[in-house]
């Protein structure tokens, strides 16, 4: 997840946070400002003044001034990507700056998290992804994040004659915005679309669907067969909303889009992109082209049943070969789909939802923000994109960011090659992060609709009144697309 996406496997959480705090101190490593303002929440004292981090001296090399043998707090996601990519970054940062990083890998962002940010004792470093989230947008509203835009002017570490910013891919900047300020470093570049077995396609002699039609059929002969058409992850909508919010940007085009992200009036009702696609989407429900059972399903339950041969297509980002690797079988041979067209679709069949994903912080009252900056810098360099490439079998916002030695997965390269087939033809929605209210609001909508609950006329109501209630909101003038 990402990704506000729910991509994951379980994990420990490792030393608790007392024990690390016990050991840092005993080993000198915290200064006396952060022990008092611990002390003074365990006993109710009044809080000591605001401590954090000695700075170190500022150089073209040590741009935020980060002193020599601090303290690093880092939590990541730990999800599809894992989190071995993390410890490895640590090791090196430790290693250059003589800090000591204290680790925690976690599915529990929201549960563990939000009792520091409350107590204005978070972490430097935060991956605050997947289904528990801390929403992006409740944290910018509450000032809860550092402007980084003082990553992106600094020098790059791979070229220090070009900043950070000159060097990443389109809409990394964009994508990282909340009320007008770049808060946010999405870091993974993903691709989003329908996934299959090329091992099952070559069974039945199926040929990759293009139309919307072409993929219906398919579906209803799966069914014949005894499979099921489309599996989704029922209990996380975030991903069948990617099939419904991607039918309506091919067939209304890109405006279509940025009427969502504008928050227009008639951004679904009087679109008849948007009736069409979800009218379609709502087709594969009607005529039981669904796999059984897949409302109920978790993302890793459904995706594991499609690994065997219990559907044809699930909806994913290309997160989901490193999620599923013990779930495929050896010669599943994972393959990417761009989402079928619509008739008289405005993109072409080659127009892929792609962008930057998985959000990076550095929170406002971090104790050492300063180390939190280097640590972003860092990720944004040849050799920690390679790392993340190495570790988890992704792309980065890196252009060129990974060395040409590195081998994807054959899953993952087909939705590479699927981006290159784009050519620019890229979809790429912002209002999940600028309005998680209104996206939580659609969502649970889709949920009704899987469920033949509601009819798409009434999922384009509910999306509606979830737009405009999104539009009062005084933040909401500060977040506009052109």
């Amino acid at each position: 997840m990402g990704s506000t996406s729910a991509h994951g496997e379980n994990s420990t959480d490792g030393l608790g946070r007392r024990d690390l705090i016990k050991r840092s101190a005993a080993l000198g490593l915290i200064t006396v400002p952060t022990m008092s303002f611990l002390s003074a929440c365990a006993s109710g004292a009044e809080e000591a003044p605001k401590g954090g981090a000695p700075k170190g001296p500022v150089t073209k090399e040590n741009p935020f001034g980060v002193a020599k043998g601090g303290k690093l707090d880092v939590v990541v996601f730990k999800g599809g990507f894992g989190d071995d990519y993390a410890k490895a970054w640590e090791a090196a940062f430790d290693k250059k700056w003589g800090t000591t990083s204290s680790h925690l890998g976690t599915q529990e962002i929201t549960a563990k998290l939000q009792p520091r940010f409350n107590a204005g004792n978070p972490p430097d470093v935060v991956d605050d992804s997947g289904a528990q989230q801390i929403k992006l947008d409740v944290l910018a509203k509450g000032g809860q994040l550092a402007d980084l835009t003082a990553v992106l002017d600094a020098p790059s570490l791979d070229d220090p004659t070009k900043k950070v910013r000159d060097t990443l891919v389109e809409g990394a900047y964009e994508q990282g915005l909340q009320g007008g300020k770049f808060v946010v470093l999405k870091y993974v570049y993903a691709v989003f679309g329908l996934w299959y077995s090329g091992k099952l396609f070559k069974e039945k002699g199926w040929t990759p669907p293009k139309t919307w039609d072409e993929f219906l059929a398919i579906c209803t002969k799966a069914k014949e067969a005894g499979i099921g058409g489309l599996a989704h992850q029922g209990k996380f909508p975030y991903y069948i909303n990617v099939v419904i919010m991607d039918l309506i940007a091919k067939k209304g085009g890109l405006d279509a889009m940025k009427a969502i992200d504008n928050l227009e009036p008639n951004a679904f009702e009087g679109n008849p992109a948007a009736l069409a696609a979800v009218e379609a989407v709502y087709e594969v429900v009607e005529k039981g082209l669904l796999l059984p059972g897949t409302n109920g399903l978790t993302h890793t339950e459904s995706q594991t049943a499609w690994n065997q041969y219990k559907a044809v297509f699930i909806p994913s980002g290309s997160w989901l070969e490193n999620e599923q690797l013990k779930q495929t079988p050896e010669d599943f041979d994972m393959k990417f789909l761009p989402i079928p067209l619509l008739p008289d679709s405005k993109l072409p069949l080659e127009a892929v939802r792609a962008g930057v994903d998985e959000p990076f912080i550095v929170p406002e009252k971090a104790a050492n923000k300063a180390a939190g900056m280097e640590f972003l810098r860092s990720m944004l360099s040849r050799e920690w994109s390679t790392i993340f490439a190495q570790q988890a079998n992704s792309l980065t916002v890196v252009k060129d960011g990974v060395d040409p030695a590195v081998k994807l997965r054959p899953g993952t390269q087909s939705a590479v090659e699927a981006l290159k087939a784009a050519d620019g033809n890229i979809i790429s929605y912002q209002y999940p992060d600028w309005y998680s209210e209104m996206d939580t609001e659609i969502q649970n909508a889709s949920n009704e609709l899987m469920a033949q609950r509601i009819q798409p006329k009434e999922w384009i109501k509910r999306a509606q009144a979830a737009v405009d209630k999104a539009a009062k909101d005084p933040n909401a003038k500060n977040n506009k697309r052109s």
